[in-house]
């Protein structure tokens, strides 16, 4: 079966970093179920071929098993674990990067009727699905690659069209497809998530970043709920706390000039905050991540999901 050797292909060629020698490509394992863990989701198809990832986005939680898959669209603050993972049967998964050129291109090649219906209103900016025979095979195919590696160059790229192609044709096609049009709703709200992120630390007026996203204020705000499950002023919260808490993984000296680094006024507003999303005041938090084992370190921005350094 298909996804008996995607497991073989992922145990096999797993890393510490992460890395393959195919672009775009990452390998995650794990061995063991991982504390919930802040971090970013971007453009990306994220395929579980072992094991169960759990991630929280607002107020959703999502579960995906062995065979399913996550595509993510916009980069979004998510709380996430491995809920099911042990040395004998690790958690395993493979991500590939989504590039908005790469689906508008398919989407001119193919003809109108061969497109399903983008259905109406804007998408949540994250979904999982089962995923077809087909696209299963796909991933296979390509991490076989990784056996021939003076394949790759020339046979990478078509296998990754036909990834795309098997995603804009799924289930949730509507996510991807608008993630390829310059003008969608999605792209729109796209470029304000990216615009909150740029300037996090910044305080803001949401006329002025609706405005920029070419909405009126009240169907920006629909959208974004919509896309992210969460209001672009909860959106800057959590990117500010995130950043705060990789700063202070760095230097866990200072704790209120870091608070004021992230945009907070108040030290003790921060504290509360900062508590209330990691479950430890500053302080403790980064004297806990200290006392891991190696050198302290949180999980890098993903594309996953960058899907997430921890995915599965």
């Amino acid at each position: 079966m298909a996804l008996d050797e995607l497991r073989e292909l992922l145990a096999r060629h797993a890393r510490i970093d992460l890395s393959t020698r195919i672009g775009d490509v990452r390998i995650f394992r794990a061995d063991r179920p991982h504390p919930p863990v802040p971090t970013t989701y971007g453009k990306v198809v994220a395929l579980v071929g072992q094991g169960t990832k759990r991630f929280a986005l607002g107020d959703r939680v999502y579960d995906y098993h062995a065979g399913q898959y996550l595509v993510a669209s916009v980069d979004m603050p998510v709380t996430a674990y491995f809920a099911k993972a042990s040395p004998e049967l690790p958690g395993l998964g493979v991500g590939l990067d989504l590039h908005p050129s790469a689906i508008a291109e398919l989407l001119l090649q193919a003809a109108p009727g061969d497109l399903p219906d983008l259905g109406r209103g804007v998408p949540s900016g994250l979904a999982v699905s089962t995923a077809s025979a087909e696209l299963v095979e796909a991933f296979v195919r390509l991490l076989r690659l990784l056996d021939r590696p003076r394949d790759i160059s020339v046979l990478a790229p078509l296998i990754k069209r036909e990834i795309l192609w098997r995603l804009i044709t799924g289930e949730h096609g509507a996510i991807v497809r608008q993630f390829g049009l310059p003008d969608s709703s999605l792209s729109h709200i796209a470029r304000a998530v990216q615009w909150i992120r740029d300037h996090y630390a910044q305080p803001f007026r949401v006329e002025e970043v609706a405005q920029q996203a070419g909405m009126s204020v009240s169907a920006f705000h629909r959208n974004f709920q919509a896309v992210t499950a969460m209001s672009p002023i909860q959106f800057q919260k959590q990117i500010r706390l995130q950043q705060a808490r990789l700063l202070l993984v760095a230097d866990p000296g200072d704790i209120a000039a870091i608070s004021r680094r992230v945009g907070y006024e108040s030290p003790a507003q921060f504290s509360r905050e900062y508590r209330r999303q990691f479950g430890q005041p500053p302080s403790r938090d980064a004297a806990l991540l200290h006392a891991l084992p190696g050198p302290p370190r949180l999980p890098d921005r993903t594309t996953v999901d960058q899907s997430s350094r921890s995915l599965a």
